[in-house]
């Protein structure tokens, strides 16, 4: 009898950004617990040490010491992190000084009007470069009621709700095509464990109050599902896995992997602090991902092992990611047998054998994790071109995949 691998991921790296922003933001002293560092989480901390906080890190330990923004810069960049970009502009926006804001890799190629549109109704002075980085933000942010668009993102949602409760009124944002509720329920207990309250109607309309302050406090940060997915479809197909720090309370929209991982036919256990998969027979499955775009590669893979054709919702989300994640999957795969073919906004993915040969992550850490586990499905070797694109979120993940 083949042993159940037990094993823990990453901390998940969306809360941990907005945990260093909120805490940044916090007068005092705060203490994030249980973290991991990635790409992304390392440069939403050079932009809270930037703004003049002191940071010490211990371990898995991160204290973050506002004294008051001294902003020991006025150039800063986000480096690939999408959330860091759309997050910390309208924080920045909340002082005078001029911030130069930009970034690096794929970041540089995504439209960032969405930004500079809300901003210019809450009077902040914002120059792009023809509607792409680098941003030139010159506050202060007003307090007012503004419209935003939400369907390719919630990410600047994000960024407003922190911001605004500390504008010297108060404000109401409209929001149209919200498709990532979980992350923002993420984004609002993050902020009410500080001491910030925001109230809203069906996420369509977000009533903030003004003059509000973040409370120092200490936070413990969560297990990352959206890397978890990965593992826990492994263990559904090959031999059984246990994650031990997973919450299935999280408000992390990629929990939903459980849904997907039961209408397949996995044998799943939820423990009490963690997640049990074991392998079954695996069926094609029908899943609705526009609120989960980042499971579109572990989806992949699991619906590549199950017998049928699977239909999975939302490749519409997939544009803008690191790379054209729907194209990618779906030109990657192929060179491993396995058929993707689109329907309008669904993809269809028909099981079968996976086959050696090399793919290329386009410098998509999800693409490079994908290429990872099904290495593990197949009888030869996958090859993978950049492996080193897992940085952005788990520079661990191969490491990990040795255990398996």
């Amino acid at each position: 009898m083949t042993k159940l691998i037990k094993t823990s991921v990453a901390a998940s790296k969306s809360y941990l950004q907005r945990a260093i922003a909120i805490a940044a933001l916090a007068k005092g002293t705060s203490t994030l617990k249980q973290i991991t560092w990635c790409n992304d989480s390392i440069a939403a901390k050079k932009i809270a040490e930037g703004l003049g906080n002191i940071i010490i890190e211990e371990k898995n330990t991160l204290s973050i010491s506002n004294n008051g923004f001294l902003f020991n810069q006025s150039h800063f960049t986000a480096k690939e992190a999408g959330l860091s970009i759309r997050m910390f502009s309208p924080i920045f926006a909340l002082h005078n000084q001029p911030i130069l804001f930009t970034g690096e890799g794929s970041l540089i190629t995504r439209p960032i009007n969405i930004i500079s549109d809300a901003l210019h109704q809450l009077s902040v002075n914002v120059e792009t470069n023809n509607g792409f980085l680098p941003l030139k933000i010159t506050g202060p942010i007003k307090s007012g009621e503004i419209t935003i668009d939400a369907s390719l993102s919630s990410q600047l949602l994000t960024g407003l709700l922190i911001a605004l409760p500390l504008a010297s009124g108060n404000s109401i944002i409209n929001v149209k095509n919200l498709k990532s509720k979980p992350y923002i329920d993420m984004t609002l207990s993050i902020m009410e464990h500080f001491g910030v309250h925001i109230k809203h109607k069906d996420y369509k309309t977000f009533k903030i109050k003004g003059k509000q302050k973040y409370q120092a406090n200490t936070y413990n940060i969560e297990g990352d599902w959206s890397s978890g997915a990965f593992f826990l479809v492994y263990g559904a197909v090959k031999n059984g896995v246990e994650i031990y720090n997973l919450d299935y309370k999280s408000k992390q929209a990629d929990k939903a992997i459980i849904q997907a991982l039961e209408l397949a036919g996995a044998n799943i256990s939820i423990l009490d602090k963690g997640i049990k998969v074991k392998k079954d027979k695996l069926k094609a499955f029908n899943f609705d991902a526009t609120n989960c775009p980042d499971l579109f590669p572990p989806l992949v893979c699991l619906a590549s092992q199950c017998q049928g054709i699977s239909k999975i919702k939302g490749i519409s989300r997939l544009i803008h990611k690191e790379s054209n994640r729907a194209k990618v999957l779906k030109q990657e795969f192929s060179k491993m047998g396995i058929n993707i073919t689109f329907d309008n906004n669904k993809m269809l993915i028909k099981g079968g054998e996976p086959k050696a040969c090399v793919i290329n992550s386009h410098n998509d850490h999800r693409i490079a994790m994908a290429g990872g586990i099904m290495n593990l499905f197949c009888k030869e070797e996958i090859k993978i071109l950049n492996k080193k694109a897992v940085n952005k979120s788990y520079p661990l993940f191969f490491e990990e995949l040795k255990k398996l």
